[in-house]
């Protein structure tokens, strides 16, 4: 069955060379378009980027879309007359424990062959929704995504699976839709996490995690935990895990000493904790003043585990932690968007070792 922007494509390019629209006419715009063949803006989006590919129309920025005066140029034309393509990526947060350098690999690895417009939503599906339509509006060709904090993905997000734009999620997926992803590979990197801790003599671990903690890439960090207690033919005692912490999130729903207060009262609920794996670096920052302020040692007395990290130092807390390999996510990201760019548009799901590095408080 033929898609329906390959019939629209069809239908524009048959008005183009039977000369409804004559060289130099503006083709309707994208929302026009849209209305009259009755789809989304974003099908009308993609035969009109077919048609440029081809030759047969050229666009100026705040004018709209023109017939050209090659109607069937070569491949090799066609690629001097236009720009290099151009991606977003929509992060909810950047900072020095997950973000910032997947950002520079992803902006590196584009440095000769394409241009990266960098968006942050904040964690607001409202902020990201907007972001989506803001970037279509300036013409992207593809988008990359670290889906807002939410159990349900916003129906931009959809639109865009529905209609086949080169879309890529970072550090997420679709349960049950097919969409491109590159992600750690979460599972296997948490359930070496735990299997380190076990080997330290660990049992009673306490699982820190955000309130938000029904994403894709929590539940792979909570599987892999429940895995590696499984092969040490273990069970796992889920009274021993806390997920209300609410200030990491990127719209903080708490203070910071509030959750330092929860997670104390936490600990002193379950004295025979001698562990704690944090699924994010803050989590992990917020559970050693909790123990402090318990009059506590780490790693004497609880040791603490985590995802993520600054880069060691001499003047921060060094915490053994999951590092998540940010250079690759970034390269796979940006060679799978100009892959569907070039017309590449296989659904695979991309999983990207961790690295489990040892500190100071394990």
């Amino acid at each position: 069955m033929t898609s329906l922007y390959e019939q629209m494509y069809q239908s524009l390019k048959a008005d183009i060379t039977d000369g409804k629209f004559q060289v130099g006419d503006r083709i309707p715009s994208e929302t026009s378009l849209a209305e009259q063949f009755q789809v989304s803006r974003i099908t009308s989006k993609k035969a009109l980027e077919k048609l440029m590919n081809e030759g047969l129309v050229y666009r100026q920025r705040g004018r709209g879309t023109f017939v050209s005066e090659m109607k069937q140029p070569t491949q090799d034309v066609v690629k001097s007359r236009f720009l290099q393509p151009t991606f977003g990526l929509i992060m909810t947060s950047l900072d020095a424990s997950f973000g910032n350098e997947l950002v520079s690999s992803l902006i590196e690895k584009t440095k000769n062959n394409a241009s990266v417009i960098v968006r942050v939503s904040s964690g607001s599906p409202e902020n990201e929704s907007k972001i989506i339509e803001e970037l279509l509006d300036i013409g992207v060709h593809g988008i990359s995504i670290v889906p807002a904090h939410s159990e349900h993905y916003s129906q931009e997000i959809l639109k865009l699976v529905v209609n086949q734009f080169p879309l890529v999620l970072l550090d997420r997926s679709i349960k049950g839709i097919g969409v491109n992803s590159v992600s750690t590979n979460n599972q296997a990197a948490a359930q070496e996490g735990v299997h380190y801790l076990m080997k330290l003599g660990h049992e009673h671990i306490a699982v820190l995690m955000p309130s938000n903690y029904k994403t894709t890439s929590i539940e792979d960090r909570i599987n892999g935990i429940v895995h590696a207690y499984a092969e040490n033919n273990l069970m796992v005692n889920r009274d021993l895990w806390f997920s209300n912490i609410q200030s990491t999130l990127p719209q903080p729903a708490s203070t910071r000493s509030e959750d330092v207060q929860r997670i104390k009262q936490h600990l002193q609920d379950h004295p025979d904790i001698t562990a704690i794996f944090a699924l994010e670096y803050n989590i992990a920052i917020l559970s050693k003043k909790a123990i402090a302020e318990l009059n506590l040692r780490v790693p004497e007395d609880i040791a603490i585990m985590c995802f993520d990290s600054t880069p060691f130092n001499d003047m921060e807390y060094n915490f053994t932690h999951i590092k998540q390999n940010e250079t690759e996510l970034g390269k796979q990201t940006i060679l799978r968007l100009i892959e569907m760019y070039n017309g590449n548009n296989e659904i695979r799901k991309e999983y990207v070792p961790a690295t489990l590095v040892k500190g100071s408080t394990t």
